[in-house]
């Protein structure tokens, strides 16, 4: 099954992968500025936004998956930008596949292995009973409960819409989410190398990519340059989406 994706201006292609929870639309604001040089591809990946849904999920898969939708669209170098999940799919990609990408953009994680951390979102999403709570309203208000944090909640409820009349739906596929949490945090393998052109863009407040960080990052991607993105944290396209842009351009030039 090919993945979902919005496709915007002419070039050569971008593709960009959301991180968990996400979707390629959380992309359209730096999708469309990107447009006028490349050819901009939003991606959605299996069990996210309007792509696929399927029982298993892991890294491999996902990479299958992209690989699959760049031989349909007869796409070459790549250039591949991920944020969180979608930059471990992005790394892993690169260290796969490094003849079919010619940059590579990784925003705020790292390659290292990351303890399971998503149990309050899940639980918070899994609390939902779209079969009682039948507004956005009231499923915010469940949400609410067990989220503080107004931003991440906004972010999660670009995920509910009506599948039906009076009857709403997750886009994502929380069953399977909430099934393979622990593959999420799955390190890059060992002894897996990339030597182009790669950026990491590491949020000034995020604690995803930390200094510990920069040997391993270096280990797989020898010609690396970190970034810090002042004022944001680990959403930093869309907390300080200038500096970001900024950042990106350069490199891209």
């Amino acid at each position: 099954m090919l993945l979902h994706a919005r496709i915007l201006g002419e070039g050569t292609p971008l593709l960009i992968l959301h991180g968990y929870f996400g979707m390629g639309d959380n992309w359209k604001s730096i999708g469309a500025k990107l447009s006028d040089r490349f050819q901009v591809h939003l991606i959605d990946q299996r069990n996210h936004g309007r792509s696929f849904h399927a029982d298993e999920f892991d890294y491999e898969l996902l990479v299958e998956d992209l690989m699959e939708y760049v031989q349909y669209h007869q796409l070459k170098k790549l250039v591949l930008l991920g944020h969180s999940m979608g930059g471990k799919v992005a790394m892993l990609f690169a260290v796969t596949y490094p003849e079919m990408v010619s940059k590579l953009i990784i925003a705020d994680i790292s390659p290292r292995f990351y303890p399971p951390h998503h149990h309050q979102i899940l639980d918070a999403l899994s609390a939902v009973d779209f079969s009682i709570h039948t507004s956005r309203k009231a499923v915010e208000e469940v949400l609410s409960a067990n989220i503080e944090e107004p931003g991440v909640r906004q972010f999660l409820l670009k995920n509910v819409y009506w599948k039906e009349k009076g009857q709403l739906d997750y886009r994502f596929n929380l069953e399977s989410l909430v099934e393979n949490t622990d593959e999420v945090g799955a390190a890059l393998p060992s002894f897996t190398e990339y030597d182009g052109p790669t950026l990491f863009l590491k949020g000034e407040n995020s604690s995803y990519i930390s200094k510990s960080d920069t040997d391993l990052i270096r280990a797989h991607f020898q010609n690396a340059e970190i970034k810090t993105v002042k004022d944001a944290g680990h959403w930093l396209h869309a907390e300080n989406p200038t500096v970001f842009y900024d950042y990106l351009t350069e490199f891209l030039d």
